[in-house]
């Protein structure tokens, strides 16, 4: 599990810096400052989660099964919260009709974003 969840984190913190990056100097002029601002808010819960990840690697230990129920929230959590940001801060740029349908995933996400932290709280109470 230990393994997994670093390789996660590892793949997860790689791609926000290439998503900052891109953000800095690839859409640079291309996105309104509203959606440059939506960008920038992706990136940084993407990089939030993925230090939660790597925390919550340092759980494994502990053999709480919590641990894993945690790494899946966060994991999916980065996907449909991030992921829904990124689409929908270049729905003007890439111009694909069905983009708006996205708008309430977002939400999605950060509940289990919270659902995970929750998680991550009662995994902690159950160390001995």
């Amino acid at each position: 599990m230990k393994r997994r969840i670093i390789i996660t984190a590892a793949i997860f913190g790689m791609l926000a810096v290439i998503a900052g990056a891109f953000g800095a100097h690839g859409l640079e002029g291309k996105l309104s400052a509203k959606n440059m601002e939506v960008w920038h808010t992706a990136v940084q819960y993407q990089f939030y989660h993925t230090f939660a990840l790597i925390f919550l690697s340092t759980l494994t230990r502990f053999k709480i099964r919590l641990v894993g129920h945690c790494y899946i929230l966060f994991t999916i959590g980065i996907v449909l919260f991030s992921g829904s940001l990124y689409l929908l801060s270049c729905k003007d740029l890439i111009e694909w009709s069905w983009l708006p349908i996205l708008g309430p995933i977002t939400p999605i996400g950060g509940v289990l974003f919270i659902a995970g932290w929750v998680c991550l709280g009662i995994a902690a109470l159950k160390i001995k």
